[in-house]
């Protein structure tokens, strides 16, 4: 393994992660103002789009276990790119069922290409500490690609939704250039038998380890204190701060601060420990959730460092969960059904966050572009992630010293 292969496999991370920012931050707001989808409808499609999404990665994870990772990653860029550009090129009428359709599309092939592509990575790593670095090169690209989609729809058009839909189109050939080189440059790894049982007894197999359940535990109330944020953050800075301009501007911010800490959270976990400086990190991000919770309008700069702090806690989620993850699931010889289960997780914490907090919300009287029901937008968007990431520290705590493998 070398450093210049670790960098060409961690490149085809750019385009996944450079439509996953529009997928699941812009697409709330998009729909409900280009559009004018009702607030609990769009949750409900959302939703149920997003079940639907998580429910076939077990699937996926056990057929790649299966056929070549690198065939699979392969086929399933077509129908993601196609998805990506009709998801954000809606017709004039029939939005809702062209919003549940595209994103059906899209979510197919970015769910079969990433659970294809983490378990190829899982398949070359050979050791913990490359396949740290692996994940680590995976998510720091990745972070660059969500950089540009934060800043480029502010540069391509004076509109925030036409910005958008003109970024649809630079996916394409961003995908076609990075997949190009990765596959160039990245062998398939060593020969691994192909998985012989059934879904089910594989997935079995999955579950029966109490660490990878343990891990799964953890991860999820990290995922939803993650994934609340992630969803009503558009939301928060235009009508909480009154600075809807700021937008882009504050994303790229968030993730330019994740993408500069992996390597100081990687080389903390090779000193320390991976659980111990996840821990650190989600300290880090409950300091920031509970400034959050104090901001009002106008209050544009202190959220800027909030979102400095958020962004390299960042950096450890994105880089050490995954790097544990895939460890069980090489050790217990089926990366693929392993990452199946993990992605179904963080699939399902943000269908539950976009599916459970904008209904609610609409219920205690938010309205967007308005200022009513601010304070519950508030409660939804700082503290009840600070509660998740509370539990979900006190789990890893608690769990210290069986989930840290070497």
């Amino acid at each position: 393994m070398t450093t210049g292969r670790v960098l060409a496999y961690g490149l085809l991370g750019l385009p996944l992660a450079f439509a996953a920012l529009p997928i699941y931050v812009h697409v709330p707001r998009f729909y409900a103002e280009t559009a004018g989808i009702e607030l609990g409808v769009l949750g409900m499609i959302l939703l149920g789009a997003r079940l639907l999404d998580a429910g076939i990665d077990p699937w996926l994870g056990w057929l790649a276990d299966r056929v070549p990772r690198r065939r699979m990653l392969g086929l399933a860029l077509l129908p993601f790119g196609l998805g990506f550009v009709a998801l954000l090129n809606p017709p004039a009428g029939a939005a809702g069922w062209w919003l549940l359709a595209s994103l059906a599309l899209t979510y197919l092939g970015f769910s079969a290409a990433t659970v294809a592509y983490q378990a190829w990575g899982a398949d070359i790593g050979g050791d913990a500490v490359w396949r740290t670095r692996l994940t680590a090169a995976r998510e720091g690209f990745g972070l660059l690609g969500v950089v540009l989609a934060a800043a480029l729809p502010t540069w391509l058009a004076p509109s925030l939704s036409e910005g958008i839909a003109r970024l649809s189109w630079i996916l394409p050939p961003l995908l076609l250039l990075a997949a190009a080189t990765t596959f160039a440059r990245v062998g398939v790894g060593p020969a691994l038998p192909a998985s012989s049982a059934a879904l089910w007894p594989s997935l079995r197999r999955v579950l029966a380890d109490p660490l990878f359940r343990r891990l799964l535990l953890v991860f999820v109330a990290n995922g939803i204190a993650a994934a609340l944020p992630a969803t009503l953050f558009l939301f928060f800075v235009a009508d909480v701060l009154q600075r809807p301009s700021a937008s882009g501007a504050l994303l790229a911010v968030y993730f330019v601060a994740g993408a500069a800490s992996l390597p100081v959270w990687v080389a903390l976990a090779a000193r320390y420990g991976r659980v111990a400086a996840w821990l650190a990190a989600m300290l880090l991000a409950m300091l920031a959730f509970a400034g959050a919770s104090l901001l009002g309008s106008g209050d544009l700069w202190p959220f800027a460092l909030i979102c400095v702090a958020s962004g390299l806690a960042l950096g450890a989620d994105l880089a050490l969960p995954a790097a544990l993850a895939a460890d069980l699931g090489e050790r217990q010889g089926q990366a693929g059904a392993c990452f199946g289960v993990w992605n179904f997780v963080a699939k399902l914490n943000l269908a539950l966050a976009a599916g459970l907090s904008l209904p609610l919300l609409a219920a205690l009287g938010y309205v967007p572009g308005s200022t009513q029901g601010l304070p519950a937008l508030s409660f939804a968007y700082a503290l009840l992630p600070l509660a998740f990431k509370a539990l979900a520290g006190w789990l890893l705590w608690r769990w210290r010293h069986s989930l840290e493998i070497r």
